[in-house]
């Protein structure tokens, strides 16, 4: 099956690519190869069939389906020295419009990949993507007060934060506090606001 409308991103160092079906066995790799003592210090409780190609199957399909339907935009990271391997991921979630035109962005790198400006490179080229390509005007990411280089990084791409929510995610077996921050898009036309009401083309 094709997928030529999906996104796809170049920088420096990587291509960005919206997930797709074909990506199963490098997606089910990369989750279960990074997850213990990794991701799984900040993300919550995952089943074991997520980290099998099997899973990813449907998984894939689905986040066509929500690219196509505006309400996610998801990548996978891959160096462009080694296009076969993802190497991370980042998720704009959650897309609401109407006058809010916001989403949530939640990312990923692998352990081998951190301290090398990879993620910083590819947040850079997302978060344009989402607000010119997408036309939102909110981006929200919001992560754990002891995750350092979550915080550091979204600061250096100009995230603000907003404050802390209580109790917001269950994660590691405790529900713990996050920090929540956002960036808001400079060039936002109001004019890309459909009024509440308007009926579709028809």
């Amino acid at each position: 099956m094709q997928h030529d409308d999906l996104p796809e991103l170049q920088t420096e160092r990587l291509v960005l690519r919206h997930s797709r079906p074909g990506m199963e066995e490098a997606m089910a790799s990369f989750l279960a190869e990074n997850e213990a003592g990794h991701f799984d210090r900040w993300s919550p409780p995952l089943a074991p069939a997520f980290f099998t190609a099997a899973f990813w199957e449907g998984r894939l399909r689905q986040e066509v389906d929500d690219f196509h339907r505006d309400v996610a935009v998801r990548f996978v990271m891959q160096l462009r020295a080694d296009e076969a391997r993802i190497v991370g991921s980042l998720g704009y979630t959650q897309v609401f419009r109407g006058p809010f035109q916001a989403c949530y962005l939640g990312f990923k790198i692998a352990r081998s990949c951190e301290g090398k400006g990879l993620m910083r490179e590819a947040l850079q080229a997302g978060n344009a993507f989402m607000f010119s390509g997408r036309r939102v005007h909110r981006i929200m990411a919001n992560h754990v007060p002891d995750n350092g280089r979550s915080a550091a990084l979204l600061a250096r791409l100009g995230f603000e934060r907003e404050g802390i929510a209580r109790d917001y995610l269950f994660i590691n077996g405790a529900w713990r506090d996050h920090v929540l921050t956002s960036l808001t898009n400079p060039e936002f036309d109001p004019g890309w606001i459909e009024p509440l009401g308007a009926l579709p083309p028809s």
